[in-house]
């Protein structure tokens, strides 16, 4: 199993690679992953050509089970973001 990757570790390399400052690379982050949140909460498709886009899909009420005790749970309808990789990130991802 792979180690996580730290949201610090990513914001200096992405820093780096940028050639800024940390904290600028933290704002710009931020500022997209908040965008990116209320596009997809507006019922939005958020796209980035070669990597992916994001959305909102439904999720209806159902009925689920307590997996310790195997009683029935009744489980609310809920919004989630989806994420869909491009073709090209599929293909990067498997070559």
């Amino acid at each position: 199993m792979s180690k996580n990757y730290t949201k610090s570790e990513l914001l200096s390399e992405v820093a780096e690679k940028a050639g800024v400052a940390k904290s600028e690379a933290e704002q710009v982050l931020g500022a997209f992953f908040e965008k990116v949140t209320e596009a997809v909460k507006g019922d939005r498709k958020v796209s980035w050509p070669g990597f992916g886009s994001f959305s909102k899909t439904h999720r209806a009420a159902r009925t689920g089970r307590n997996p310790q005790t195997g009683d029935p749970v009744e489980i609310k309808a809920s919004d989630a973001m989806k994420f869909t990789a491009s073709k090209a990130l599929k293909e990067e991802m498997n070559s």
